[in-house]
């Protein structure tokens, strides 16, 4: 109760936010700020218990929004706040019910992301890990040179390989970036598949505009259906977002579609690529290597996970 008899609004923390950020919230007077201090994953029966009564709530991914909580929270609530770009762990319809607002951060990490999956893209074309396992096991000094050995797809085009496809399974901000870190290289063609949450027509404007900006380097840009991306992509990069409907997508039956010599990237949410499915298609060779940013059950990735294991 402040001096003037009004009461503060109370917002939940589940993730102290840092010295730049925590007082924006702790310096106002008029907001009582309960926030989850543990180095650790904010324990789920302290929400539940916190949250009575709270007006807002600041959440990171690995916090589930569902009606439980929310029926915890009381009428009082007005907006869940989620540091991330992707809100799969939210259930918006339970927010709709209740009025309840939604903020996300859907730009902070668009050329992150971008970055890291051209990067990856290079590495697992390169045999980044395979060639480093060699080194890291002492085995080097025993290995025997050849012109071609550990050469692999190469990303760039060349006078020999003048073409190069590019395969998008989602394609919005981070896709767009990521196309524009790929044009210097050489990139000739550009192909995609929305995914099932996006609009079911095709942005033709859009497409065209993107078309004549990267012109004459890019010659076509188009959506397919997921059978063409499997089958025409050089390098395949997963950027769509997680949730039901786009689980698994990338199962056995699409991996086996896929060129010998493709390269897969997943930089969007590990749910999306069936990693069983992942490492036979590694193992057996349908595919030449994948660069990994996110798996499915992360953090609880061991050294003996199949993907963990495979040196490609």
């Amino acid at each position: 109760m402040q001096s003037d008899g009004t009461s503060k609004s109370k917002i939940v923390v589940c993730r102290d936010l840092g010295p730049d950020v925590m007082p924006l919230l702790t310096k106002r007077d008029d907001i009582e700020v309960v926030t989850w201090t543990e180095d650790c994953v904010c324990d789920r029966e302290w929400l539940l218990k916190n949250i009575s009564g709270a007006v807002g709530i600041v959440i990171v991914f690995s916090e589930l929004v569902n009606a439980e909580l929310l029926d915890a929270a009381g009428p009082n609530l007005k907006v869940v706040s989620t540091m991330s770009v992707g809100y799969e762990h939210i259930h918006v319809s339970e927010l709709a019910k209740r009025n309840v607002r939604l903020g996300y951060t859907p730009d902070v990490l668009t050329d992150a992301v971008a970055d890291i999956s051209v990067m990856l893209a290079l590495m697992a074309g390169r045999n980044a890990n395979e060639t480093m396992g060699i080194v890291r096991e002492g085995l080097w000094p025993k290995f025997i040179w050849a012109p071609f050995a550990l050469c692999g797809p190469q990303l760039s085009t060349s006078g020999i390989s003048p073409s190069r496809t590019v395969g998008f399974l989602g394609f919005g901000r981070i896709s767009h970036a990521t196309l524009a870190r790929l044009i210097p290289f050489g990139v000739t063609d550009c192909i995609y598949s929305s995914n099932p949450n996006s609009a079911a027509s095709p942005k033709k404007e859009r497409d065209e505009a993107l078309l004549k900006q990267y012109r004459p380097q890019l010659k076509s840009l188009r959506p397919v259906d997921r059978d063409t991306l499997a089958r025409e992509s050089d390098v395949l990069f997963i950027l769509a977002p997680g949730g039901p409907s786009t689980r698994h997508l990338i199962d056995e039956d699409f991996l086996r579609k896929m060129k010998k010599h493709s390269v897969l990237v997943n930089a969007g949410r590990g749910t999306v690529v069936d990693s069983d499915a992942l490492a036979k298609a590694l193992r057996e060779k349908w595919i030449w290597g994948a660069g990994i940013d996110v798996v499915e059950g992360e953090p609880n990735i061991w050294k003996d996970h199949p993907l963990v294991r495979e040196p490609r």
